[in-house]
């Protein structure tokens, strides 16, 4: 029976300990759009890291879709086992980074050594939300860090995605791989996610509108279609379901740290710095679906949405550390997926009588946590030429959405270009370098006390 919600009230659930767990269609409606949108797009992008593994990991196709799924089912999971009115998704801009630290002299071609890098950086990371999760010194920590620093490291991530997009040979590079339909399905998501003008536009013209309403969708239907006329795209569709049984037995052999051996600590310790530097992104994340959801709340009074930063550590925690042992592949357990949280977050502003409740945008979208498109190989054959179109778009999205909060954390012309100084580094060398440049830098340019937050100016 559907648990309907009073009037300015927190939308139903089962609470447990510090979370909220929501069962569709007791504490969440079904909406079509957002799950035709979803099948797309969050398919795709679940999708997107497939060339990845298989480059990097040695994974074949069908152990790579299924670590997929498996971090997909982890994340779908997330909004329903605790109760954050995030869209969840990877952390994006660590991406980059975390590339780069596995193609290392140290591990390169050791598929066992990635993988136990992998599971390192994640236990790593794990442990550090948790912690702070649980003690509350999350918000505190962040505190020390300076906006300009903090500003640097966002900015310094959406460089380094910018770059990955546009790098000869790299699987997200579809400006290089399909010219012509993957530029216009990234230029066509982008306007649909941030041109103001379309957004104005919109508001005289239901069409558009509804339209807009599919979110990412439209952007992903134009590629996929150009592509085919093009010759971009090929579609080999594969009318078999996947053997979920042996894959993942051969991928549990392959990456699991109970079948490879756990990493060393001498890992452990290499790893640490990033997992260090990904907690800053992490909290960016944080930060920036906070505000977001409180601009949203402004227009819609008849739902609360909860927010409690230490229950986003603590879940995000969770799920970093069962990801570390089952599927290790580092970052695709965030927080929030910024583009698809303000896409869902705009519907859910135009009122209860379209949207009765954010979950129900949430929960459609990621499909209620059902992995069955990634065991029909028709679907997923279908959406594979696709796949360099979502992951550029993801990283796209991502970087522009991180640029923007960069550049809104500092005011100072001083501490701007020290931000940009950083934020190269960051995107150029490894972690470590880049934020030992980025504080020599700060503290040259800006002086110690951006350091000293609280420490008053003589």
């Amino acid at each position: 029976m559907l648990k309907n919600r009073i009037d300015g009230e927190v939308q139903p659930g089962f609470k447990w300990g510090p979370f909220t767990m929501r069962i569709p269609f007791v504490h969440l409606r079904f909406s079509l759009p957002d799950m035709l949108q979803g099948f797309a797009v969050a398919g795709a992008t679940g999708l997107a890291l497939v060339p990845y593994f298989m480059a990097l990991l040695g994974l074949s196709f069908e152990e790579a879709v299924v670590m997929a799924m498996f971090h997909t089912l982890l994340i779908s999971f997330s909004w329903m086992l605790f109760g954050d009115p995030y869209a969840p998704g990877w952390l994006t801009p660590a991406i980059p980074f975390v590339v780069a630290f596995i193609t290392a002299p140290a591990y390169l071609g050791d598929h066992a050594s990635q993988f136990q890098a992998m599971t390192a950086l994640s236990l790593n990371f794990s442990a550090i939300l948790i912690f702070l999760g649980i003690t509350g010194l999350g918000a505190k920590l962040i505190q020390i860090v300076p906006n300009v620093l903090k500003g640097g490291i966002i900015l310094g991530a959406a460089i380094a995605a910018f770059m990955r997009v546009t790098k000869d040979g790299d699987a997200a590079n579809v400006f290089q791989s399909a010219p012509i339909a993957g530029t216009l399905g990234v230029v066509v998501c982008l306007l649909f996610a941030f041109s103001k003008p379309l957004q104005l536009v919109a508001m005289r013209n239901q069409v558009l509108a509804k339209i807009l309403g599919f979110g990412l969708l439209p952007g992903f239907v134009i590629a996929g279609t150009v592509g085919y006329f093009t010759g971009e795209f090929d579609y080999n569709i594969r009318w078999e379901l996947l053997d979920v049984a042996n894959a993942s037995a051969s991928l549990w052999a392959k990456a699991s740290p109970f079948m490879i051996g756990w990493p060393p600590i001498e890992t452990f310790i290499a790893s640490f710095p990033l997992a260090l530097i990904t907690y800053i992104l992490f909290f960016g994340d944080v930060v920036t679906g906070n505000e977001m959801i409180e601009q949203a709340q402004k227009e819609r009074t008849d739902e609360k949405l909860e927010i409690n930063s230490s229950r986003a550590h603590m879940a995000t925690g969770i799920r970093n550390a069962l990801m570390g042992i089952i599927a290790p592949f580092f970052s695709t357990q965030g927080v929030l997926w910024t583009g698809i949280q303000v896409i869902l977050l705009k519907r859910w502003t135009q009122g209860r009588d379209k949207l009765d409740s954010i979950f129900d945008s949430i929960g459609s979208f990621y499909l209620f946590g059902l992995p069955f498109l990634f065991i029909l190989l028709p679907l997923v054959t279908l959406l594979e030429p696709l796949l360099p179109v979502a992951l550029a778009v993801t990283l796209i999205l991502t970087a522009f959405a991180c640029a923007t909060l960069a550049l809104s954390l500092v005011q100072d012309a001083t501490e701007r270009g020290a931000m940009v100084i950083t934020a190269m580094a960051f995107s150029l060398f490894e972690p470590w370098l880049g934020l030992a440049v980025g504080i020599i830098t700060i503290a040259g340019l800006c002086g110690f006390k951006v350091f000293m937050p609280n420490k008053k100016d003589d």
